[in-house]
């Protein structure tokens, strides 16, 4: 596996990047190859190919936002990324809580795991926080 110098952003970076400022149709973070393995509340789905992510991932990541709390865990294969992401969707404050394992090849990812926990509007975050009391 191939690393791109300290002072270049790597396809990870970009790839947070991309989420962060709803420009994920120009991230070029992905392997031609690309595979998505998608596990999301009461379902989970596949999808291969760069374009194919790009796809999914415009309508998850369609608004600009910000990682609030992030982990990232360098692996063999790549890494493990864990993050709190908010936004703002047609006036509403939004959260998500993400897990994903990807496979990094020549800085490129070529396959992504991803947990999601779902999309959770403000008034069920508020919901969530009066169950944590």
């Amino acid at each position: 596996m191939s690393k791109p110098s300290p002072q270049q952003p790597t396809a990870v970076d970009r790839f947070l990047e991309a989420v962060c400022t709803a420009t994920i149709d120009s991230c070029d973070a992905w392997a031609a190859g690309v595979s998505l393995d998608a596990t999301v509340p009461n379902w989970r789905f596949r999808r291969t190919g760069a374009d194919a992510i790009r796809e999914t991932y415009r309508t998850w990541f369609a608004d600009p936002g910000r990682i609030e709390r992030l982990r990232r865990e360098p692996i063999s294969t790549g890494e493990v990324v864990e993050y709190d992401l908010t936004w703002t969707e047609d006036g509403v404050p939004h959260a998500a809580h993400h897990l994903h394992l990807l496979d990094v090849v020549d800085d490129r990812i070529v396959a992504d795991m991803v947990l999601c926990g779902g999309r959770w509007p403000a008034s069920l975050l508020a919901e969530m926080e009066a169950a944590d009391a």
